[in-house]
């Protein structure tokens, strides 16, 4: 898939999310690439073949303090290539890329994977 029309799935992910989750997310940046690099695959304590298809960088809130202002954005980043490998349409691949946006969402809000799993199965998603 081109791209633009990737970026513009992630798009309309974010924009279906409910306005008091997008008002939450201040100092979070969403970009997309096309792989992680080894080294956020490292990071994530996976080794290859494994992938990401999303990575949360960035404190949670449950972590910030009284001195957190001026820090950079946080980053969630939505791995293009990754969702479209294990999707058979694109329908599938959005539903994927809402599901990775989610799952990372709930890091920036101080989930750990135990927690989000637990979230997913109840959801239905694993």
């Amino acid at each position: 898939m081109h791209p633009v029309r990737f970026r513009r799935l992630v798009l309309r992910a974010v924009n279906s999310l409910p306005a008091e989750i997008l008002h939450l997310l201040d100092n979070v940046e969403i970009v997309v690439e096309p792989f992680p690099t080894p080294e956020q695959v490292r990071r994530a304590g996976l080794r290859p073949p494994a992938t990401l298809l999303g990575l949360y960088e960035g404190v949670p809130r449950t972590a910030r303090g009284a001195f957190y202002n001026m820090a950079p954005p946080d980053k969630i980043t939505i791995f293009q290539k990754p969702i479209e490998a294990i999707s058979h349409s694109e329908e599938e691949m959005y539903r994927h890329i809402q599901e990775t946006l989610l799952h990372e969402i709930a890091h920036h809000f101080g989930f750990d994977e135990e927690h989000i799993q637990a979230l997913e199965r109840e959801l239905g998603w694993r």
